[in-house]
């Protein structure tokens, strides 16, 4: 079973650098990077061109979209894998396209109370595929480092799908950070340890 470390960090924490700082320490030039944003934004566009040029060159890109479980099988099992990031992911996963339940079936809860059927519809549709996904990580000999981005801290969206998207991310960053061997946090460039022992 390979280890899983999952970095969170908000905008600009540094969590990407110390990813690949991480993942180059794990596997030097054998590391895979799987990427899931998606060129076309001009702004995204320009990060992307960022990150490129922040990791070694030699290091192959995955570019993944919805089935993210099924690009990570076609990795070989013994290269670590660098994922950036599960927040592009399940902004991929909420599009229309993509068929996940995003609005709920029964009236929004109050904020901070989930209902039945709004855990129902998470579990059939972002959470069931982390579980796949999961699996196929766990099933690898390779470590895995895995980032996302903390969006849960600042303030409550006042759009209904904005709040949608904070909190499946937010359930899922629960998921992945009970499977993960080290959890870390950066805040303006260090990294906080908040899981596995030092």
């Amino acid at each position: 079973m390979s280890e899983v470390i999952f970095i969170l960090g908000g905008t600009r924490s540094g969590k990407s650098r110390y990813a690949v700082r991480r993942a180059r320490a794990l596997g030097g030039d054998a590391v895979t990077f799987v990427a899931t944003a998606r060129a076309g934004d001009p702004e995204l566009d320009l990060r992307i061109v960022l990150h490129r040029a922040s990791r070694p060159a030699v290091w192959p890109v995955l570019e993944a979209g919805a089935d993210l479980a099924a690009a990570v099988r076609s990795v070989p099992a013994d290269r670590v894998l660098l994922l950036d990031s599960l927040t592009l992911w399940v902004s991929t996963l909420t599009e229309p396209a993509q068929g996940i339940a995003w609005e709920p079936t029964v009236a929004e809860p109050a904020e901070g109370i989930a209902s039945a059927s709004t855990l129902a519809e998470r579990a059939e549709g972002i959470a069931a595929r982390w579980d796949a996904l999961d699996a196929v990580i766990r099933a690898r000999t390779a470590a895995t480092v895995i980032v996302s981005d903390e969006i849960g801290l600042g303030m409550v969206p006042l759009d209904a799908e904005a709040r949608r998207f904070r909190d499946e991310l937010g359930w899922l960053h629960q998921q992945v950070a009970e499977s993960a061997d080290e959890g870390w946090l950066m805040v303006a460039g260090l990294p906080l340890r908040v899981k596995g022992a030092p």
